[in-house]
């Protein structure tokens, strides 16, 4: 069951505009969103301790600093893909559904893979960009850490100009957060 009442996305965050039709789902606010991201980083430290427990056992690293570094990294992205991919064509990650978000394409039906995996894709630019202006310069890791955060910030900030207020890879990819009670209570 899709919620379309503005008080649905959160005290003091409004709706889209084309929520305002009584059948089109109401967009979920920007601090929700942005808590729901948070809160997936935090259950995606699970995802990493295991993937880099089993990389590093099944291949016999011994240190941090082994030369395989860039392997485990590669491995990540992979399994970070699998995760999304699989959750997103489902509609919901654990996060969003704690936070009552669900994914869906432009046209409100439910996302594939193909869609998943160019959403994936192009979520990267929450990162790359801070991570490009750090590697040429060797920042230090607080220097490093407000660089991210203040490119996160920046990009939160931006969905604020498009008409949907949708994030903008969400816009490039075709696909959409909408308010949503969590599949499994439908």
């Amino acid at each position: 069951m899709v919620s379309s009442s503005p008080e649905a996305s959160g005290p003091g965050q409004s709706a889209s505009p084309s929520s305002s039709t009584p059948n089109a789902p109401a967009v979920p606010g920007l601090w929700r969103r942005m808590a729901c991201w948070l809160y997936e980083g935090m259950l995606l430290f699970a995802v990493v301790f295991v993937s880099g427990w089993l990389f590093s056992t099944l291949g016999q690293m011994r240190d941090a600093m082994d030369e395989r570094r860039h392997l485990l990294q590669a491995f990540l992205f992979v399994v970070f893909g699998v995760y999304f991919v699989w959750f997103w064509a489902k509609g919901q990650t654990l996060a969003m559904k704690t936070w009552n978000i669900r994914i869906v394409d432009r046209h409100g039906r439910p996302v594939t893979q193909g869609r998943a995996l160019a959403r994936y894709l192009l979520s990267w630019v929450w990162f790359l960009p801070p991570l490009a202006a750090i590697a040429p310069f060797k920042l230090s890791g607080g220097e490093s850490t407000v660089l991210i955060f203040g490119w996160v910030a920046i990009w939160a900030l931006l969905a604020r100009f498009h008409p949907e207020r949708q994030f903008w890879h969400d816009a490039w990819a075709g696909t959409r957060l909408i308010t949503s009670k969590p599949m499994s209570r439908q």
